[in-house]
């Protein structure tokens, strides 16, 4: 399980970098969609820290579940 934590971790910080890019390019250029991108790219920026919060809190849980009926078996 620390090996799939280490590597969401990993992906989660190289996903929030991308979107930190594509919000600072978003934000100077000036095109139709612009708004609509640098929104999805704020939004992502809040969305996508919750979701690797919610995955770490279900690993941890299932790894506390896995070790107490490990310790249940004789």
């Amino acid at each position: 399980m620390k090996k799939f934590k280490q590597i969401v971790c990993i992906l989660g910080a190289a996903a929030l970098a991308g979107i930190y890019v594509c919000t600072l390019i978003f934000s100077i250029t000036d095109q139709t969609q612009t708004k609509s991108w640098l929104s999805a790219s704020l939004y992502a920026t809040v969305a996508v820290p919750i979701f690797l919060y919610a995955v770490l809190l279900i690993t941890k849980l299932l790894d506390r579940r896995n070790r107490e009926e490990k310790e249940k078996r004789p």
